[in-house]
């Protein structure tokens, strides 16, 4: 074996997209105030992450956390180069975002009926339709937009979710104008083999360099099955700051995959990323401070003691 490159597939440079504020902040039950939303969007933004999700512009009778991301958005002292994107479920949601400087945005599906039912109260065929007058106005503005699809791998009703379900979702989603596709294990219980069947499934129907990975780490898969999305092509990780966040919906799922584990474990391979690891420690540390609870990274655990 001596002289054998085991992952040659993957790629020398990877894009992290930071969803800490948004996904990561999300279900937190005690308010986050705005000055401290601000101050963790800057601190992740000048640790070199290229992309920050800012926000999202739901209604705050469903999720009371993401009230006042206008304030956010515009309240951000934002870096050139850097991305701010916010999730919208509508054309109501693209229109505050517009207006308060969104240049990107991001709708949100699922490959679950039953998953799309419970998080966005529609069906799948009516969550797309919902969706694509929201991408067209944001098009027609210059404003790039993103789609995520939850559920990949399995759903907490429905249970193993079918490739070819995913797969048709991300394809629709892609020929409406989504420049990127995040694929989410919502609920952790995703394995390599099972993401790698259900990446080449979509991939069959999407190019690799329009795909993401959202890996939750629920059962300590995250960073396995992101390691076997790289090796099949795919460039775009969504990663949390201290490892924060989780699904409202499954009983005991975590938060994504840790920003710190992931970059320790890219800068290991040499993968570059431009991001510095002792910034986001600092940053995840700052953030967990205000929660009053401990990272879930482990490497700011080990790097700590």
């Amino acid at each position: 074996m001596t002289g054998v490159d085991l992952f040659a597939a993957v790629p020398t440079e990877v894009t992290i997209v930071e969803v800490g504020p948004r996904d990561g902040l999300q279900n937190e039950p005690a308010p986050v105030p705005l000055e401290v939303k601000v101050a963790l969007i800057e601190a992740l933004a000048a640790a070199g992450l290229p992309v920050v999700e800012a926000g999202s512009f739901v209604s705050p009778k469903w999720v009371p956390q993401m009230a006042g991301s206008d304030a956010v958005l515009r309240g951000i002292a934002k870096r050139p180069g850097v991305r701010y994107p916010v999730l919208v479920p509508n054309l109501k949601g693209f229109e505050a975002a517009y207006a308060a400087g969104a240049e990107e945005i991001a709708v949100f599906g699922a490959a679950s009926e039953t998953f799309s039912q419970k998080n966005i109260n529609c069906s799948i065929e009516e969550s797309l339709e919902r969706f694509r007058p929201v991408i067209d106005k944001a098009l027609a503005h210059d404003v790039r937009v993103r789609g995520y699809v939850s559920c990949v791998v399995d759903c907490p009703y429905e249970g193993p979710i079918a490739p070819a379900a995913v797969a048709g979702v991300a394809r629709r989603l892609f020929e409406m104008g989504c420049f990127e596709i995040s694929l989410g294990d919502t609920i952790g219980t995703g394995t390599p083999r099972r993401t790698a069947a259900m990446l080449a499934a979509v991939m069959a129907e999407v190019p690799a360099t329009a795909l993401a990975i959202h890996a939750h780490d629920t059962y300590g898969q995250a960073l396995a099955n992101v390691l076997t999305a790289l090796e099949l092509g795919v460039r775009v990780v969504d990663s949390s700051v201290a490892g924060l966040g989780g699904c409202p919906y499954a009983k005991g799922a975590s938060g994504n995959v840790a920003t710190e584990d992931l970059l320790f474990m890219l800068d290991g391979m040499g993968v570059r990323t431009g991001v510095d690891l002792d910034a986001v420690i600092r940053a995840g540390e700052a953030i967990c401070g205000v929660l009053g609870r401990e990272t879930r990274s482990k490497v700011a655990q080990a790097k700590r003691g």
